[in-house]
């Protein structure tokens, strides 16, 4: 199964949660009442062991959990990094949510986008990109004058060349910015 990686993992969910509270519940009730009767060391070793085994068996579900949240979000930061890399190193350029992908074609996909400073939602066509598109991604481009100008309607259909996307990053994984990057802040070095 591919997973979209612009969707950040769940830690927590609520049949984890309850499969947490069971087994300590249970490991509790156990230790209660293996103290308060006298069971037979058998039985006591069976069932202790057997909640033992759940017990870290829901440990590490906990763990991998919090480990591919934390892969995820080294490599979202990554990611944004190279794609603020990119920005400074580019011309003009706008950042594009993908909020669906339609159809997808051997030579690129219809998909629907939201230009992020304006907050225009339009379908568009991307040609092919080295990785795949999948929705929730930020994208940035060179936008086409011949298509996007001032003053003018926007295209019912916008046309994204492969050449025109400089970076991509997951759009959950925005680091929170406290200050605007383009006002410069004493402190802060100027670009």
């Amino acid at each position: 199964m591919v997973v979209n990686p612009t969707v950040k993992p769940r830690v927590v969910t609520p049949g984890l949660v309850l499969a947490s509270a069971g087994v300590l519940i249970a490991l509790v009730l156990f230790l209660v009442v293996v103290i308060a009767t006298e069971l037979s060391s058998l039985w006591q070793v069976v069932v202790g062991g057997l909640l033992l085994a759940i017990a870290l068996l829901v440990g590490a579900l906990w763990r991998k959990r919090v480990n591919q949240r934390n892969t995820w979000l080294a490599d979202a930061t990554e990611r944004w990094k190279s794609f603020d890399k990119a920005k400074l190193a580019s011309g003009t350029t706008t950042e594009v949510t993908l909020l669906s992908v339609d159809a997808i074609q051997p030579t690129g996909s219809w998909v629907t986008i939201r230009w992020d400073r304006f907050d225009h939602v339009q379908s568009a066509w991307i040609e092919a990109l080295p990785d795949p598109v999948w929705p929730g991604s930020v994208l940035l481009i060179s936008p086409d004058r011949a298509q996007v100008m001032p003053g003018a309607p926007w295209p019912d259909t916008y046309y994204i060349r492969a050449a025109d996307c400089l970076a991509w990053a997951p759009h959950d994984g925005r680091p929170v910015m406290l200050r605007a990057p383009s006002v410069v802040q004493p402190g802060y070095p100027s670009i």
